[in-house]
């Protein structure tokens, strides 16, 4: 089995954390289970997703694309953290993929960064003056 370490928000950590708990799951076992204790059914999957979006989103964000599927939650937090700045090698990795796979699909979503690359420009200095050829 292939793990890898991500970051998450501390308040889902705690949820997940107190669910593996009361569960008493041990390591390999599935974190949701389906009836019969196997990998749940995408149609369970995507009903509770849709029911999930329903709860919390304006009448108008759940008829929108926004994240009906429950792996464009997934597109949404590569492109934060691109956006964010970070590295696109630590945001590959944390994803699990290469760092070309990673920009191929999210190169374009990058957004904003421009004004900040310029100040670091500056900051950086100016180039070397022109040797004089005197």
């Amino acid at each position: 089995m292939h793990t890898r370490t991500v970051p998450g928000h501390p308040a889902l950590t705690r949820i997940l954390r107190r669910h593996i708990e009361d569960e008493q799951l041990k390591p390999g076992d599935l974190l949701f289970q389906g009836e019969s204790g196997g990998i749940l059914a995408g149609s369970v999957i995507r009903r509770a997703w849709r029911n999930a979006r329903r709860a919390v989103l304006p009448p108008h964000v759940f008829e929108s694309p926004t994240g009906r599927r429950v792996y464009d939650n997934r597109n949404t937090r590569l492109t934060k953290w691109l956006n964010d700045g970070i590295p696109p090698a630590q945001v590959a990795e944390w994803a699990g993929n290469s760092v070309a796979v990673l920009l191929a699909t999210y190169a374009r979503c990058v957004e904003g960064q421009l004004p900040d690359l310029k100040r670091r420009l500056e900051a950086a200095g100016d180039l070397p003056e022109r040797p004089s050829m005197g």
